[in-house]
Order: C-alpha cells, then sequence, then structure tokens
C-alpha cells in the first residue's frame, strides 16, 4: 500500500463505524440515489478494531450478525496485484484464506483508489469462497471475489469492486428485522 496506508485505514475504520463526519463526507462522492443508504448506515455501525501487523489483518469489524476481517489496500492503479513486493501480498492472502476458513467468516479486501477525484473511491471484495450457510452465504454470493491468475496470484481490479454505499445497503437488507432485498 505504501507509505500514509494507515490513513485510509483509519478512514475505513471511520466509516463502518458510521462516525456522522466520515459518513458525510463520503456521502458526496456518491451517486444522488444512493446517499440515502449512506446515511442509513448510521442507524447500526460496526465496532471495528485495527489489527495491523505482520501478515494479521489490518481491521476486524463486527456487528451481533456479522464478523468481518479486513485487508485495506490502496493505489492509484486501475489494478493490484498480489505478484509484487516480493509476493508478499499472495502469500498474505493465502495464509488469510486458511484463517478465515477454520472459522467460517468471510475476508474482506478494501480497495482505497487514491488521487482521483472524483465518484466512490472505495471497493469491498470476498477474499475466500466463505460459509455454504447463512447470512455470510448470502452476502459471500453478492460480493466479487478477488480475482486470481493463472498462476494463483490475487489481483484486485477496480472495475470489478462493489461500491461501499452497496455494501452498506447489502448489510442492511441482511440484518433489518423486516427483511431485505438484496437477494430479490
Amino acid at each position: 500500500m505504501g507509505r500514509g496506508s494507515s490513513a485510509y485505514e483509519r478512514e475505513l475504520k471511520e466509516l463502518l463505524q458510521a462516525n456522522p463526519d466520515a459518513l458525510a463526507r463520503y456521502a458526496k462522492s456518491v451517486p444522488p440515489a444512493d446517499r440515502l443508504q449512506v446515511a442509513a448506515f448510521a442507524r447500526a455501525p460496526f465496532l471495528v478494531v485495527r489489527a495491523a501487523g505482520s501478515f494479521g489483518f489490518d481491521l476486524v469489524a463486527l456487528r451481533s450478525e456479522f464478523a468481518f476481517p479486513l485487508e485495506v489496500k490502496a493505489s492509484a492503479s486501475d489494478t493490484i496485484r498480489f505478484s509484487a513486493a516480493s509476493g508478499r501480498a499472495a502469500l498474505q492472502l493465502e495464509q488469510h484464506r486458511k484463517a478465515v476458513a477454520r472459522v467460517g467468516l468471510v475476508i474482506l479486501y478494501a480497495y482505497r483508489r487514491v488521487g482521483r477525484g472524483h465518484g466512490e473511491p472505495w471497493r469491498v471484495y470476498a477474499g475466500g469462497v466463505g460459509p455454504s450457510t447463512g447470512r455470510y452465504r448470502v452476502l459471500n454470493r453478492w460480493l466479487p471475489p478477488v480475482e486470481s491468475t493463472k498462476e494463483g496470484n490475487g489481483v484486485l481490479r477496480w472495475g470489478a469492486g462493489m461500491p461501499l454505499s452497496r455494501f452498506f445497503t447489502i448489510v442492511a437488507d441482511l440484518t433489518e428485522p423486516a427483511g431485505g432485498t438484496a437477494g430479490a
């Protein structure tokens, strides 16, 4: 991720925790039709813990219905290749996949586009297969996966990611008492 990466972790943490100022700033980057979903997310925020460390997750987001380990990546490029930087990210992805598979969770990769002043800057991806039952199964069905090259290295393609505002909508749909429309 390079220099200043902790700033992006803090930004995502504030958004997932539904910090009112962070959500208001973010809503300005979202198409007008989706701004209500960003504001509505404030009703059911996550508790987010920074867990950065060598080969550890960057963040862990918790709610009564979900727990997500998150890996935060940032780039000005349209593509992040995990084979770069001596393959450290590829090894990390494999370790993350094994860790979450053992306990039935989904790891999320959050990609922050930097250096471009227009449009929604965050995209979300599923880092592995995930559980085959429950809410995680439904969520995993909607989340785009971290792609793999022929060599098995992970790739994040900006255009393939789910906008963070859409992720907010799906999480709300899966957890609102009246049911939702994510699966419709």
